[in-house]
Order: structure tokens, then C-alpha cells, then sequence
């Protein structure tokens, strides 16, 4: 288990399908994760069924955010996409639900995420995608040491206008090359 002080990141368990169900219809989230259509129940159940396999095969690792103690709610989910093992990155994303924002609790998470990527899968790095009015997301990952590259002009389409995107990364310092 990937433990810190207040929170801990576990797998994904059946159990957590209608939060799963309720989060990834949350059309104020899906901006930020480009999702474009709903999820059904039935897609939510498939994806619980195949959230076992392992990050080489599937190139994404969803972790739910629980706060530590006997009966620690679920406050969020991070998740590690675009896994490349060959040249060592992943992307990065996380959702606090808005209960519990603003309490540290994103960046213990994303902390213990960080550690776990570097030094059990051995990532050489990390990145993200922060739109740029995002200043809450930004400070998050730059308190946690990610460093501003570039913008992407125009990159994401709000169904209104296009938004510019800071791309973000961290490099591991003890990467070690097998």
C-alpha cells in the first residue's frame, strides 16, 4: 500500500464503481480530462474488470485517494497515462472531490505518487498539462517540483473558445539506466 501521513493510494475495487460512475460524468471535470461523452455504468464495470491488469499492458495506473483510518473516506483518484517504459515517462492527473480540496490532501497524494514512480517503477519522468488559468493545479505541481516547459497555444477547446496549456515535468535526479 502507498501510505502517507493522512492518505494512503490503493487500487481500484468494484466497490468504487458509482463513484467512479459519478466522477467521470461530472461534465465540470471534463475539461480538464478530455473526456467528451458520458460513461455508462455498463463501460465503468468493464473498466473495473480489466483495472487489475498491470501498467505495462494497459500504460495507465488509476489509484483512489482514501483518507487514512478504519473507515477513511474516498476523496479523489490519480492516475498515471501515457506510460512509456522504453523512454521512462508517464503523465499525471488528479481529482480531489471538492469536499476535501484545499486541505493538503492532493499533495500528499501526488507526493507518494511521485515517490512511487521513481523508485519502484523507476521513471526517469513526469508531466502534465495545466490550462493556464488553472492557478490552484499550478501551484500544486510546482510545490511538488515540476517545472514549467512551454505553453501550447489554443490546446484545449472548451466548447466556447481554446485554451492555452502549460506543459510541466519533473525528472527524476537518482534515475538509475538498467
Amino acid at each position: 500500500m502507498l501510505k502517507g501521513k493522512n492518505v494512503f493510494l490503493r487500487a481500484v475495487e468494484p466497490e468504487d464503481a458509482d463513484i467512479l460512475y459519478d466522477w467521470e460524468n461530472d461534465f465540470s471535470l471534463w475539461k480538464v480530462s478530455n473526456t467528451l461523452a458520458p460513461f455508462s455504468k455498463h463501460v465503468i464495470k468493464k473498466y473495473l474488470e480489466t483495472a487489475h491488469l498491470d501498467i505495462y499492458q494497459t500504460k495507465q495506473l488509476r489509484l483512489m485517494i482514501q483518507e487514512n483510518g478504519e473507515n477513511g473516506n474516498v476523496i479523489g483518484m490519480i492516475d498515471l497515462f501515457d506510460f512509456e517504459p522504453y523512454h521512462s515517462y508517464a503523465g499525471v492527473g488528479i481529482v480531489i472531490h471538492k469536499d476535501y480540496r484545499n486541505k493538503g490532501f492532493a499533495a500528499e497524494a501526488l507526493n507518494i505518487l511521485i515517490k512511487y514512480t521513481f523508485e519502484y517503477l523507476n521513471l526517469h519522468q513526469l508531466y502534465c498539462n495545466i490550462a493556464v488559468d488553472n492557478s490552484i493545479s499550478i501551484k500544486l505541481f510546482e510545490n511538488a517540483g515540476f517545472e514549467k516547459k512551454c505553453t501550447k497555444k489554443d490546446w484545449y477547446f472548451d466548447g466556447n473558445k481554446f485554451t492555452d496549456i502549460n506543459f510541466y515535468q519533473l525528472i527524476n535526479p537518482n534515475h538509475v539506466t538498467k
